[in-house]
């Protein structure tokens, strides 16, 4: 079964908008992580759909990157979040804005 490239795409933006909502919205650093790293995969999807449809590898071999680069920023992230943690005892972003300008 082939599924359409509008179909690829919707999902991809939706997942997207998922992301952010979730970056936006979310006060916990992890979860803030997390969003971005939906939409990254967001961009991922998109990027194999379209090598797909138009038969060319560049969109899968940088997709290859993407992941990449979504694997180091969790692991440079989590390490910030677990810093920040052990600094303040809070990870909520709101909090941390609030300790730097006050002190």
């Amino acid at each position: 079964m082939i599924v359409p490239y509008s179909h690829v795409i919707v999902l991809s933006g939706i997942l997207f908008f998922m992301g952010m909502f979730c970056t936006v919205v979310r006060r916990n650093l992890i979860m803030v992580l997390l969003g971005l790293e939906i939409m990254l995969n967001a961009s991922a999807v998109a990027f194999v759909g379209a090598a797909l449809r138009w038969q060319l590898m560049d969109g899968q071999a940088l997709v290859i990157f993407i992941i990449a680069v979504a694997a180091t920023e969790v692991s440079v992230g989590l390490a910030m979040v677990v810093a920040t943690h052990r600094q303040t005892g809070s990870v909520d972003p709101a909090l941390l804005e609030r300790k730097e300008t006050s002190g």
